[in-house]
């Protein structure tokens, strides 16, 4: 008798489709800037730190955990970034004296270096802080961003001023939701000392005229714990928690369009109150190159002296050097194997 195979059934599982990532932004029709943010050859634990700082920053149009490895170079990143819309690299290296940052745009450039100053952590500025403010829906939406001082009408400045502004994507005004305004990236420039301050801040709105133990009662949901009172009206009238707000003034007050949370209602005054995040810098521009880490200087805080002495050399004298080098590089070649590790060690002069 023929025999019949018991064939198990395979259950079809659905396919997930993931979504596409928005390129072009829905309101404004502009494509949205992307970033990456790596080092160039290694950097100390606190400047690891920066880094983490910087691309949380960046949220949410980054890539957060991008992974290096030793032997990636800027065209490997240059490669990648193509495919994903990355419009912007943000380069932290270390050298022996100080740290630096170079902002540059894909793929042609410009580049600007910078040099950090000082700077402190996200970590660092949140201990300095009695209470430290960082939702979970933070780094939901990208922050906006504020230029002070840049417009002297210097043309580096000007560059400068595209190039921040480009970072981030733009808002229209008429059709921004004030739920996605929750971080403001304040970048100041000092006349005086040429230097820039870098500050991120978190946002957050506060009702006039209602006491702190209401608005926490309103966010929170909870019960107080009224065994102490006699009455309700001594929870609101209790000494140091006044129906007054905790020093608001006029000029840091706006009237609400729309709802922002539980208790900014529509059409009522909410006091605007900034609170650091981090990270914070003291940047310094040094150059600006016209390609991508290359190219030529378009400005160079030494002046211009400084590279005119450097392409001042003649050029038979570096058609000289050259072929020294090569004249150096063919004698060792034809060298036994011997004596090549012994003269190895010698620097050869020109």
């Amino acid at each position: 008798m023929a025999r019949f195979r018991n064939k198990k059934k395979v259950a079809f599982v659905k396919p997930i489709k993931k979504q596409p990532q928005q390129n072009v932004d829905h309101v404004t029709g502009d494509k949205i800037p992307r970033s990456f943010v790596f080092s160039r050859l290694k950097l100390p634990g606190s400047l690891k730190q920066l880094q983490a700082d910087l691309r949380k920053m960046m949220l949410p149009y980054t890539a957060l955990n991008l992974k290096e490895k030793k032997r990636n170079n800027l065209r490997d990143f240059l490669n990648v970034a193509g495919p994903m819309g990355v419009t912007h690299f943000l380069m932290l290296s270390k050298t022996g004296s100080s740290p630096y940052l170079r902002v540059a745009r894909t793929p042609q450039g410009p580049t600007l270096t910078f040099k950090i100053q000082e700077y402190s952590l996200a970590v660092d500025i949140a201990n300095s802080q009695l209470r430290p403010r960082v939702p979970k829906d933070l780094f939901k939406n990208s922050p906006l961003i504020v230029l002070s001082g840049f417009g002297t009408g210097e043309q580096h400045l000007k560059l400068t001023t595209i190039m921040f502004q480009n970072i981030f994507p733009a808002i229209d005004i008429n059709t921004v939701k004030l739920s996605s305004c929750q971080r403001i990236v304040l970048i100041n420039y000092n006349k005086d000392t040429k230097l820039i301050d870098f500050r991120h801040y978190s946002i957050r709105l506060q009702p006039v005229g209602v006491s702190r133990r209401i608005r926490k009662f309103v966010q929170n949901h909870q019960v107080p714990d009224l065994r102490t009172l006699q009455d309700v009206s001594d929870f609101v009238t209790k000494a140091g928690y006044g129906s007054e707000s905790e020093g608001d003034e006029e000029a840091a007050t706006v009237s609400l369009a729309t709802a922002f949370g539980r208790v900014n209602k529509a059409c009522t005054k909410s006091a605007v109150k900034l609170q650091e995040v981090g990270p914070r810098m003291t940047l310094e521009l040094i150059k600006i190159e016209e390609g991508l880490c290359s190219g030529t200087v378009i400005y160079s805080q030494y002046g211009n002296s400084f590279f005119q002495y450097i392409f001042s050399v003649p050029l038979e004298i570096v058609r000289n050097r050259k072929r020294k080098e090569m004249k150096r590089m063919m004698i060792q070649k034809e060298m036994p194997r011997e004596v090549k590790k012994k003269t190895s060690s010698i620097i050869m002069p020109f």
